[in-house]
């Protein structure tokens, strides 16, 4: 993604539907009894899907489980046959037949790609595997997006039709590559990470995603991850530099956040066919919430994980399915939720021995 070359631009905008304001205080005066008793309803003995954000996106396990289960195949060819389309009006190459081709990309042929390439890459594979999952397992009772993956976790509950879900995707590149910056992952506890962000002297860096007590990750100015990766290696502390041109959850991107909400606005948007968790509001989205503005919160917030696990294990589902390439978000659920009686965690695309 080349930051020189691709700017924040305007976005055309059209009105979204809107429910009257009546209406809407009568929900908002309503909604924290019905949500409870719908996400009881919907999750208990049911799937949750985790959507991941753009992390730990693996492509060659993408192309593994392609080649190797009919299921996911299907589910690739189907999903980015709609895909495809917004990525030819973008002016990006069809991926479908990239990736179900001969010779399918790696994640560096994507970053090298035209920006947003590896965006829709990452929103279509995840709606692929959760797609393959509906068939495999049952369609989930809830849904659980982290960061990016918020996209999508709108997409699978109805939120947003799969082209939407695209063009949020791609509008999301757009505005991303005017974020400079960047992003580390530190393998410690939120409090050690605030430590060494104290001892580095990094103000202006600051503590982006918790995923676990084991894994946060870090954002900020570049010349300031440096610092602070070489204060963590002082201190034996193996920090990783996400391969992320960007920096992101940081609260110097309030622009960024509201031409993407303002692009936004410009989709249609219905209501969620079941409960949506977000990591950066850190509960399950209510009837009265302003989906745009909370969706594109995701550029200047934190996004906390544990704490939307474990709202989400109350309600009893039969398993957590991480519903994208990797395994890292599985990871942080086996952890978060050690030592309770909860649901089972699986990556499929992880597992070799997944029952397809």
């Amino acid at each position: 993604m080349d930051h020189a070359q691709s700017a924040c631009v305007p976005y055309p905008v059209r009105p979204c539907p809107r429910t009257p304001p009546g209406r809407l205080r009568r929900k908002g005066q309503m909604h924290t009894s019905l949500t409870r008793d719908v996400v009881r309803s919907s999750a208990r003995g049911r799937p949750v899907h985790l959507f991941p954000g753009q992390g730990d996106f693996s492509v060659g396990s993408l192309t593994r489980a392609v080649r190797a289960e009919k299921r996911v195949f299907s589910a690739v060819r189907q999903v980015f046959l709609e895909i495809d389309d917004v990525a030819v009006g973008c002016g990006l190459p069809r991926l479908g037949p990239w990736l179900l081709g001969p010779n399918p990309p790696s994640g560096l042929d994507l970053a090298n790609a035209p920006t947003g390439t590896s965006q829709l890459a990452l929103f279509g594979a995840s709606m692929a595997v959760h797609h393959a999952l509906r068939g495999a397992c049952g369609p989930p009772g809830i849904v659980v997006g982290v960061s990016f993956g918020e996209i999508a976790a709108l997409t699978a509950a109805g939120v947003l039709s799969l082209p939407d879900g695209a063009r949020a995707a791609y509008d999301l590149s757009l505005v991303l590559a005017s974020c400079a910056g960047g992003l580390t992952l530190l393998p410690c506890s939120e409090d050690s990470a605030r430590r060494l962000l104290e001892r580095s002297g990094a103000g202006n860096t600051v503590v982006a995603v918790v995923n676990d007590e084991r894994s946060v990750v870090l954002s900020g100015p570049v010349a300031e991850l440096d610092r602070v990766e070489k204060t963590a290696a002082e201190s034996d502390v193996v920090a990783v530099r996400l391969r992320l041109p960007f920096s992101s959850h940081h609260p110097s991107l309030t622009p960024q956040a509201e031409a993407f909400a303002e692009s936004l606005r410009a989709r249609a948007w219905s209501e969620p066919r079941v409960p949506v968790y977000s990591a950066v509001a850190g509960r399950c989205y209510r009837p009265d919430d302003d989906l745009p503005g909370r969706l594109a919160d995701c550029l200047v917030r934190p996004a906390a994980v544990p704490r939307v696990l474990r709202q989400v294990v109350l309600h009893r589902p039969a398993v957590l399915l991480e519903a994208g390439t990797g395994d890292a978000l599985a990871s942080s659920a086996r952890r978060v939720l050690a030592g309770r009686a909860e649901a089972p965690v699986h990556a499929p695309l992880a597992e070799p021995d997944f029952p397809w």
